[in-house]
Parts: C-alpha cells; sequence; structure tokens
C-alpha cells in the first residue's frame, strides 16, 4: 500500500495544525467565570476562569435534563407517562408553574416548563419521578458529572436553588457546564423542541410560560439553553447557537446584570461564528480498489467514520484531500476492512488521517466459480 505522509492517526484532529485555542483574542466580557466550546469537538475557543468554582444557580437543571433525556431516550420513561406533584415538589419557591399537591402532569409539560420557565417544581417532580427522591436523583447527578469529566462540580439539589445552608457546596465551573450543556445538545438534539420555545402555555392555555432566555428571540441561530439567578449566584447563563453547521456554547458565571450575561455570551458567539468553520472531510470522488478472486470486481473503499474538523474560518479555502489506496486486495474482503488512508491537510500540515475501508464485504469465489468461469472463456474462444 502507498505510504500515507506521517504516522496514521486514525480519526484524530491534530489540534495543533492550526491557530485554534482558547484566548485567540481578548474579550471584552463580564463575569467571574466564562468559557466557549465547540458542540462537536469540545474544542474551548475562549475562556476566563473556566474552572473557577461557582454557583451556577438554575443553569443547574442542564444537568437535571440531561439526565430526563437519557432516560427517555432508553426507554425508562416515556413523554407521556403521568407524574403526580409530591408535598415537596408544590413547596419548591422561585420560578415555578406552581403545582399543587397531588396534581398530575406529563413528562412532556414538565420538561417545557422546565426548559422555558425555569421551573423549580417541575424539576423536583421530575426527579422525584426518576429517582424516588430529589437526594437520590443529586446523587445520579453528581455520577453522571464525574463520568463526563466535571471535576469542579458538586450537586447538592436539582433546581440550583440556594435556599438551604447545604447550598453553599451546590458548585460548578463555566467549563463543566459548558461540558455538561454539550453532552446535553449533541446526543439528544429534541431538547430543543423545549429550547427554542419564546412563549407557550401548560394546562391548556390556562397557564403561560416565558422563556427566561432572551437570546432565543434576539439572536439568529439561538438552539438555547439555560439562564439562571440567585443572589448568591449573581446573573448566569448557558447559551447555545448554530450557523452554517457550527454549534457554540457560551457561559457565563457571575455577572451583576442579566444584561451583562447576555452580553457576555453574544460577544463570546459572535467571535467564535466568525473566527472558526466546522469541515467534514470527505474524498472527491467515489473510490474503488480491484478485488482479485473476489465474486465482485472491486469494492468502494468510504471513510471508515464522519470525521468533523474545526478550523480556523480564514483557513476554510486551504483544505485539501489525498488519497492512498491499495492497488488491489484479495478476496474475501470483509466489510470495515482497510484499504487506505484519506489525509485531510491545510497547506503542508496534516489537520488529520482518516482510514478509507471497505463498504461492503466481498466473498471469494469457490472452486466451481473459477470452473465456470473457465470454461465460458473456453467456449467464448471457440465461438
Amino acid at each position: 500500500m502507498k505510504r500515507a505522509v506521517g504516522l496514521v492517526l486514525a480519526l484524530v484532529l491534530i489540534l495543533g495544525a492550526l491557530p485554534l485555542g482558547a484566548n485567540a483574542v481578548e474579550l471584552e466580557v463580564a463575569g467571574k467565570g466564562v468559557c466557549l466550546m465547540d458542540i462537536a469537538t469540545g474544542t474551548v475557543l475562549y475562556e476566563k476562569n473556566s474552572h473557577e468554582r461557582l454557583s451556577p444557580a438554575s443553569v443547574t437543571k442542564v444537568m437535571t435534563l440531561l439526565l430526563i433525556m437519557e432516560a427517555i431516550g432508553d426507554g425508562r420513561i416515556g413523554w407521556n407517562d403521568s407524574v403526580t406533584a409530591s408535598e415537596s415538589a408544590a413547596a419548591k419557591g422561585g420560578s415555578q408553574i406552581y403545582l399543587k399537591v397531588g396534581e398530575t402532569m406529563t413528562v412532556e409539560t414538565l420538561v417545557k416548563s422546565i426548559a422555558v420557565s425555569s421551573a423549580n417544581d417541575a424539576a423536583c417532580a421530575m426527579a422525584e419521578h426518576l429517582a424516588g427522591s430529589e437526594s437520590a436523583f443529586v446523587d445520579m447527578m453528581n455520577t453522571r458529572a464525574k463520568e463526563l469529566g466535571m471535576n469542579d462540580t458538586h450537586f447538592v439539589n436539582c433546581t440550583g436553588l440556594d435556599d438551604a445552608e447545604e447550598a453553599k457546596e451546590h458548585l460548578t465551573s463555566a467549563y463543566d457546564i459548558a461540558v455538561m450543556s454539550r453532552e446535553l445538545m449533541k446526543n439528544h438534539p429534541d431538547i430543543q423542541r423545549f429550547t427554542t420555545i419564546w412563549m407557550d402555555t401548560i394546562r391548556d392555555g390556562a397557564f403561560g410560560l416565558a422563556n427566561t432566555n432572551k437570546m432565543v428571540r434576539f439572536y439568529t441561530g439561538c438552539t438555547g439553553l439555560k439562564t439562571g439567578y440567585t443572589s448568591g449566584a449573581g446573573f448566569c447563563l448557558s447559551a447555545t447557537a448554530e450557523r452554517e453547521g457550527l454549534g457554540l456554547i457560551a457561559v457565563v458565571l457571575g455577572c451583576d446584570t442579566s444584561q451583562d450575561r447576555f452580553a457576555a455570551c453574544k460577544a463570546m458567539l459572535d467571535y467564535g461564528f466568525a473566527s472558526f468553520a466546522l469541515i467534514s472531510p470527505e474524498p472527491e470522488t467515489r473510490l474503488t480498489v480491484p478485488v482479485k478472486l473476489g465474486t465482485g470486481a472491486a469494492v468502494a473503499a468510504v471513510p471508515g467514520k464522519a470525521v468533523e474538523l474545526l478550523i480556523d474560518k480564514a483557513q476554510r479555502g486551504r483544505v485539501t484531500t489525498e488519497v492512498a489506496l491499495e492497488e488491489s486486495v484479495t478476496a474475501p474482503v470483509s466489510q470495515g476492512q482497510r484499504l487506505g488512508t484519506l489525509t485531510v491537510k491545510c497547506a503542508d500540515r496534516i489537520l488529520a488521517q482518516i482510514p478509507l475501508v471497505a463498504e461492503t464485504a466481498v466473498a471469494r469465489l469457490t472452486f466451481g466459480d473459477l470452473f465456470l468461469m473457465v470454461l465460458g472463456r473456453v467456449v467464448m474462444a471457440g465461438a
């Protein structure tokens, strides 16, 4: 097989190949801790004190929503399941939909209430529905945080309220919020049915919902996600948006005003969309490799996995691909068998090397098949 340039690093983005990374520019943004992250790759594009442990207020509910969406995804609960409000859920203060003890709502209605209006009572009701109690659900939250590598995080409730002494230990960071926001938006895009709602109602139109995230209405491409405020935490926001296939998360914690948090996230998102692009490299033409002694004469060579690369937007026109393929292979060929390499470059810099594999299997000709082929050639030669 032809030698590919450099070592074959399957499906790996060489992060140092282009001028990417946090703090490529200095942005004037408010907040005690901020982080801008690409959803596709998890690359941090800008940060300021992104690992400082701070109170997240209701941005906490990103994890609450993530656990709910994961439970729906694996079939533990369904959108139309009925949830009954307990006394503890109905007693939650702050933002709420004023659940009454014994009132029932569907999972879908409660998720909408959490995502749009940051309803604390709805969050508690869903926590109890999933885990039996809020404390058991909080254990699930902390376990999931560890699984995601959220090393700055410790949750004590599912709402972000600081209505108890132990709430002082309810801490996370802008980076960790970006991580859990990415997990939610990347793997559970159905949540956008709710996070993009501006105004809606529940209880057959009797109770109105208004989104606390004003960027849903005023920022082009906004897909969510969650606001938060308490006197201790200040004004917080995890804002997500997508333009031209590029999805970004901007997180800010500890702003002095609501206007500051929206302005900070807008500035980070504007910077991200102006400076970066996401590409999915593919061969320029359909590739095939001849097959010897196979039931098929050739097999298609395709990328082993879709790869998304984050690049400097100004360099997008300089990205090229090079293909190195086996001259031929001998049957049997298995589906997914390595046939070559697709090398993605920007100028002379290698961004990624992607395995090219057999799209389908090709069986080996049997002795009987070979006999019939030879016989056919003899007959044709004597015709």
